[in-house]
């Protein structure tokens, strides 16, 4: 079960972790199923942990006051999902998390995580380089939301994640363009030709 999250460390920190240390960090995770639809998170909670996708996925999302769904990320198999934000701030959460399909995870809270980064530098270096990665993935978002068309955000999720396109209902993924379901439909039919 854990074996995945072993060979993350180890491709992010770049460096192997030795099984001593690989023990304390298995001790430091709670595995937990999620039936699709089920919340990991719900808006106004305080988000108490970050989850390691080991099966299935996720979205994260916010629903607006005319309650349209804006899906701000999405997490499968070997990715990361949480709020950040209040993981950080202990604040209550904007976003919703849940199942889209059935999934398994290992959750950790900040302080485990923060901690074991401080005790094992193989772990700390996962999570400066998670930080990095996730700086330069939401910079990347922000920019293409602000500069590219409809049609160049589908295109680019595309050539960056074909797999979404099967996998998620269009619903979402026009939700995540930022984009009306029709407009997506009519892009997508227009790309696959």
């Amino acid at each position: 079960m854990h074996e995945a999250l072993r060979a993350y460390i180890e491709k992010y920190a770049s460096d192997k972790i030795t099984d001593a240390d690989f023990e304390l960090v298995k001790k430091s995770f709670i595995f937990k199923r999620y039936k699709k639809g089920q919340y990991l998170l719900q808006e106004g909670e305080v988000c108490k942990y970050s989850a390691f996708i080991l099966k299935g996925s996720m979205r994260q999302f916010s629903v607006d006051a005319k309650g349209i769904e804006h899906v701000i990320h999405f997490g499968i198999e070997n990715w990361w999902v949480g709020d950040r934000e209040s993981l950080t701030m202990l604040t209550p959460s904007k976003y919703n998390i849940d199942a889209i399909e059935d999934s398994e995870v290992l959750l950790i809270t900040s302080e485990d995580l923060q901690q074991l980064g401080d005790q094992l530098p193989t772990i700390g270096k996962m999570i400066n380089t998670m930080n990095q990665r996730n700086f330069i993935a939401s910079q990347k978002r922000i920019h293409d939301a602000l500069s590219l068309t409809a049609e160049d955000r589908f295109l680019e999720l595309q050539k960056n994640h074909p797999d979404f396109l099967q996998r998620f209902p269009q619903t979402m993924l026009a939700s995540y363009l930022g984009i009306t379901a029709e407009t997506y439909s009519r892009i997508r039919k227009k790309a696959l030709k």
